[in-house]
């Protein structure tokens, strides 16, 4: 429940500090004292949006902050997914707003989002203004007042879990049927360009072989002419290094004798003499078979010119990279030829989750179903003792052409408040003050099933009057045994039903205009009922009369 309130600089509010009771409490006050202040301040903590124009005139910020008792709404599971320090008794919920238009929510002091603060103040607290009322044509709310009512949540859960998984597989075969479609597109290119890779007989490291022979063969005569320059210098006619080489080594064995090291040099440069010869053997080999042969020439650039079109067209700059993207080719095309095969296996495992859908979805249309018979009856009941004796309703439950996450099912509320009429929408038939005995009725119903520790209503009995709005009073009083309520109001006949009773009013002051919230005492509360019973003049028949409503 809302314990306790605290305002600063919003609006017409300077500062406001006001703590709430259990039980069924009214607000009441001129029309522009600040009600709707005090509710917009709330509104704040739900999450609602904020804007700048909030601040009071001159202040830099304002700030709204609700104590909230907790106790038994088993809320530890939602704090800690959340990452919010828990207190199982108490809830501080802040909200500021900065004059930049920017804003923070705090609970418990930690730093959340506005839906973080959203999911968890949808759980303690809800605040039922006049356009609420609308939701009697909302099929969303009425789906979920039959779930909440019903207890269907398990039911729901195990529906909204096939369909998710339904709905997820049928995006994923809807994506590979394009996938296909696109891929059978480019299949006959990708079979050309896979064909060229393969004709092409590729291999790895041929292409610097082929660089290097053909860098070769247009230099041949430059590279024969220097095997033959070479090959003379070292064994020529006119000059002959080996020749030099073993008169040299004569010259020393002739001394060896003599002199010690000559052994050793000469048996190195014997060694020197040997490697020259094959050097020379070798050049003269190279040179024989250095022979310029164009058709070797012209098909080894015929070769690289492949090689290095087939680079270009792929993007790439060796032969691996072309090897690599053939066989990513060939995995494509086997793919692409088999997708037939792996659509049909995903469209049967799409039908089976689609019956499995639908079975659980039949589940949870046939206990819609039941629990709307129930729901209707109760509503009548408590409707007729709202003054609507021939009041007549049910739930049209249809099946839907395409399923969604909430199920099968088209959800209308059909009414007639009159005897020996057809029910209809009830948006389209419901006067202002049979909607809000509607919305009343299924409110009330509502608290007896869903764990919501506060409800605050916004003038409710729009559109009913004297007994009428006495009778809403006893449904909004039977309400409080099981939930906090509030109720805004400008009827006497509901102020004086509360348990307490809060009077917002405004004061002037050379400073400004301000707005202020009090709790009336037993003789405040007489003058009070007094005064919206016979306006600004207080007659002794209007106190006597108030009197009578607080059974005084």
């Amino acid at each position: 429940m809302l314990h306790s309130l605290h305002i600063n600089h919003y609006a017409l509010i300077d500062r406001l500090d006001i703590d709430f009771t259990e039980g069924y409490s009214v607000i009441t006050g001129e029309t522009g004292a600040g009600k709707s202040i005090i509710l917009g301040a709330l509104g704040l903590l739900l999450g609602q949006r904020a804007d700048a124009k909030a601040i009071k005139s001159g202040e830099k910020k304002c700030s709204v902050e609700g104590s909230f008792q907790i106790e038994g709404l088993h809320l530890e599971q939602l704090f800690q997914e959340n990452d919010i320090d828990f207190d199982s008794e108490e809830c501080i919920i802040r909200r500021e707003v900065s004059a930049t238009g920017k804003s923070r929510a705090f609970i418990n002091d930690t730093p959340v989002s506005l839906n973080t603060l959203k999911s968890i103040t949808s759980q303690i607290i809800d605040i039922h203004s006049q356009h609420q009322n609308l939701l009697m044509g909302n099929e969303h709310f009425l789906i979920d007042t039959l779930d909440t009512v019903g207890h269907l949540e398990n039911v729901r859960t195990e529906y909204f879990n096939a369909f998710k998984e339904w709905t997820h597989l049928r995006k994923h075969l809807e994506n590979l049927r394009q996938q296909a479609q696109q891929d059978r597109s480019e299949l006959d290119y990708m079979q050309y360009q896979l064909q060229q890779l393969e004709e092409a007989q590729l291999e790895e490291g041929e292409q610097e072989k082929l660089e290097e022979e053909a860098e070769v063969l247009n230099h041949t005569e430059d590279i024969k002419q220097s095997l033959f320059t070479t090959s003379n210098l070292i064994n020529g006619e006119e000059q002959n290094t080996i020749s030099a080489l073993r008169s040299s080594i004569q010259l020393l064995e002739s001394i060896r004798d003599i002199f010690k090291p000559a052994n050793e040099l000469a048996e190195r440069l014997e060694s020197v003499r040997i490697e020259l010869k094959d050097i020379v053997e070798e050049l003269e080999q190279a040179q024989e078979r250095m022979d310029f042969d164009p058709e070797r020439l012209s098909f080894v650039n015929e070769r690289l010119n492949l090689i290095y079109t087939l680079q270009n067209k792929h993007r790439v700059e060796n032969i691996t990279a072309l090897l690599n993207i053939a066989n990513e080719l060939r995995e494509k095309i086997d793919s692409i030829e088999n997708i037939d095969e792996h659509i049909a296996e995903y469209e049967e495992k799409e039908k089976s989750l689609h019956l499995s859908m639908i079975e659980k979805g039949r589940q949870l249309t046939a206990s819609r179903i039941h629990i709307a018979n129930d729901i209707a009856t109760e509503l009548i009941h408590t409707l007729q003792n709202m003054g609507m004796p021939e009041a007549r309703l049910h739930f049209e439950i249809s099946e839907r052409v395409h399923p969604d996450a909430s199920g099968l099912d088209n959800v209308r509320f059909l009414f007639n408040a009159n005897k020996n009429a057809a029910e209809q929408d009830v948006a389209q038939i419901a006067s202002g003050g049979e909607i809000a005995r509607l919305m009343l009725a299924l409110k009330s119903l509502i608290s007896k099933y869903r764990n919501l520790p506060t409800i605050i209503f916004d003038e409710i009995d729009t559109g009913v009057s004297g007994t009428i709005a006495e009778k809403m009073a006893h449904v909004m009083l039977a309400m409080a045994q099981n939930c906090q309520v509030l109720c805004i109001t400008h009827l006497p006949q509901i102020a004086a039903m509360g348990t307490n009773h809060y009077k917002v009013y405004k004061t002037n002051s050379p400073e400004g205009t301000s707005s202020h919230i009090i709790r009336l005492t037993t003789d405040e509360r007489i003058k009070e009922i007094a005064n919206m019973l016979s306006g600004e003049v207080i007659t002794e028949a209007a106190i006597n009369n108030a009197k009578s409503l607080l059974r005084l």
